[in-house]
């Protein structure tokens, strides 16, 4: 298993580096595969939503298309990917933000009660409540 840094992924997603993009599809198309996957950490999926919303301004859409794709890639695995999952889907439906929503969910699978916070946004998502 290779660990997976967000700008090779970035890279991967974007391909706007020529020389990056074509080294990151190498080695996520051709030497990752089901017996040597790509390991992805909840901390590079939430910089990658974080990098695709604020410095490529794509759109919820977009980026839930993006986490789709690495979700669904069988030579990547994301750890934590249930609730990785559960944050994209709230994203999809507008609920709060990716990185609100992994918290939550994260959370929940510790065995929280609750998630406080003072966060408007998130206090929309189950789970989260007001200190």
């Amino acid at each position: 298993m290779i660990g997976l840094d967000t700008n090779v992924l970035v890279r991967y997603l974007t391909q706007d580096d020529a020389v990056q993009a074509r080294l990151a599809t190498e080695l996520i198309e051709r030497r990752l595969d089901e017996a040597n996957p790509g390991f992805i950490s909840v901390v590079a999926m939430v910089e990658i939503v974080w990098v695709l919303e604020r410095a490529y301004g794509l759109c919820a859409a977009e980026i839930v298309s993006a986490v789709e794709r690495i979700l669904q890639a069988a030579e990547l695995i994301v750890q934590h990917e249930p609730e990785v999952f559960a944050a994209m889907a709230a994203m999809k439906v507008g609920r709060g933000t990716f990185a609100d929503a992994l918290i939550g969910a994260l959370s929940q699978r510790a065995g929280c009660e609750v998630t406080v916070t003072f966060d408007r946004k998130a206090l929309r998502l189950p789970g989260f409540a007001a200190p």
